[in-house]
């Protein structure tokens, strides 16, 4: 949970507030795995590199926040991870009205639908994450 605080950090810093996350901490296992987060974001930031650029500035390092194909490495089992994968494992996902993907009929989803489902298409919840006061 301390580097979910940190890459939420980042996203707040450069301004994005609508963030959720999902993943097997939100279901009721003995040992969840995964956490996955998505925001919304502007696409002319993400398609123009700023909003890489200056997550990247706010975290120090140069490659952390990328989503650039040439970037992906494989994790210990093979499956090509982002950076901030490697560094973190968590995958964060930008939201723009893009597909996130399939549903188990092949109804393509955007993440916010793609996130409240599990594999086999029974629904779960997410949760928002917003700032304190």
């Amino acid at each position: 949970m301390d580097n979910l605080g940190i890459l939420v950090g980042h996203l707040w810093q450069v301004d994005i507030q609508e963030i959720f996350a999902d993943g097997s901490f939100t279901q009721d296992k003995g040992h969840p795995g995964d956490i996955d987060i998505y925001f919304l974001c502007d696409i002319k930031e993400f398609v123009t590199g700023m909003l890489a650029y200056r997550l990247n500035i706010v975290s120090g390092n140069k490659r952390i926040w990328s989503w650039a194909p040439e970037d992906r490495k494989p994790d210990s089992s093979g499956k090509p991870q982002w950076p901030m994968w490697h560094r973190f494992h968590i995958d964060v996902w930008p939201h723009f009205g893009q597909t996130a993907g399939r549903d188990v009929y092949g109804n393509e989803l955007q993440f916010p639908a793609y996130f409240r489902q599990t594999r086999d298409g029974k629904p779960r919840g997410i949760v928002k994450i917003e700032r304190g006061s």
